[in-house]
């Protein structure tokens, strides 16, 4: 954009996921497939469908598998470095980490995060009208138990954010933050400023957002998000590849070194890398997971299958 500072992609990748057991041992969620393309895959995509050339990955659990996976990024089309976040500390704290490794403005993206997006060059667009500080995607969320799951956005007359509540009982907005952000410098100022939460002993983003808002700097939201999904339990991998098939308008999606016998029955499924599905098997709106051999004594629906466990969802 014109009179735009370089504008690096960045994405928070070293939560551990304890929630989403047994495949935290050997994932890390932000690696865990959606449509046989890791979460984070979705989010360099994302970057670079935006003429991002540059990514700062923050990583902690596991982080050599993510680093060995992408690596510098040659394969990505984009750079890609590394910093680590030693405690998982919160949002804010994470995100702090990345300053040394940028300049301008970020797009940051939760690693966990799956999002189906339109117009997603709006934040950039927005931005750059330089009367902002930040732009927060957001999506109307009818479901108030999605609501108080993540953040309301709260919006003033004047058309920019007047309040965000993390996690909020009584939801007095449906418009909801999503997880992807567009921040100026101005941000890490305020995340210096971030105190620890009562509720979860953490530096919270939105924190650091009304920070920014109650120091009299301006941030506005755009309606770009139609559909996210927060990878927390294992059904929630199940039901993101699910929709993802839905959404591509596929009915499987099998990757191409994997071995599926012509005598085995795939309905909507993902099948991963190397997987192995024999004559007799059935696998229906399932995952396999790369390097797993689906036996074929019994059928696989709704079900995340890996080589170590089979999680029926």
């Amino acid at each position: 954009m014109k009179g735009m500072q370089e504008l690096v992609g960045v994405i928070l990748s070293a939560g551990k996921g304890s929630r989403i057991d047994p495949f935290n041992a050997h994932w890390p969620k932000p690696l865990l497939p959606i449509g046989n393309r890791p979460i984070i895959g979705h989010h360099l995509d994302l970057f670079r469908g935006l003429g991002i050339r540059r990514s700062v990955l923050v990583v902690g659990h596991l982080m050599d598998r993510i680093i060995n996976h992408f690596g510098r990024g040659e394969a990505e089309g984009l750079e890609i470095r590394y910093v680590e976040q030693q405690q998982t500390l919160g949002i804010a704290h994470a995100v702090g980490k990345a300053e040394p490794l940028v300049e301008g403005p970020i797009l940051l993206c939760l690693g966990d995060i799956f999002y189906l997006t339109h117009g997603i060059s709006r934040l950039l667009e927005r931005y750059a009208r330089g009367d902002v500080s930040a732009v927060l995607a957001v999506m109307d969320e009818p479901d108030v138990a999605a609501m108080r799951k993540n953040f309301s956005v709260e919006v003033g007359a004047d058309g920019y954010v007047s309040r965000v509540v993390e996690k909020p009982r009584s939801p007095t907005t449906r418009l909801k933050g999503c997880g992807i952000y567009l921040f100026g410098p101005e941000i890490f100022d305020a995340i210096r400023k971030t105190p620890r939460t009562a509720l979860r002993d953490e530096y919270e983003l939105t924190t650091s957002l009304q920070i920014l808002i109650d120091d009299g700097l301006k941030i506005a939201a755009e309606r770009v998000v139609d559909w996210d999904l927060n990878v927390t339990f294992p059904k929630d991998l199940l039901l993101g590849n699910l929709h993802w098939l839905m959404h591509s308008g596929k009915e499987c999606e099998v990757h191409p070194t994997a071995r599926v016998s012509p005598d085995a029955r795939v309905v909507r499924s993902v099948v991963g890398a190397g997987a192995v599905v024999p004559a007799g098997a059935v696998v229906e709106d399932s995952v396999v997971l790369p390097d797993t051999l689906v036996s074929a004594e019994e059928p696989l629906r709704r079900a995340i299958c890996s080589p170590e466990t089979v999680i029926r969802c």
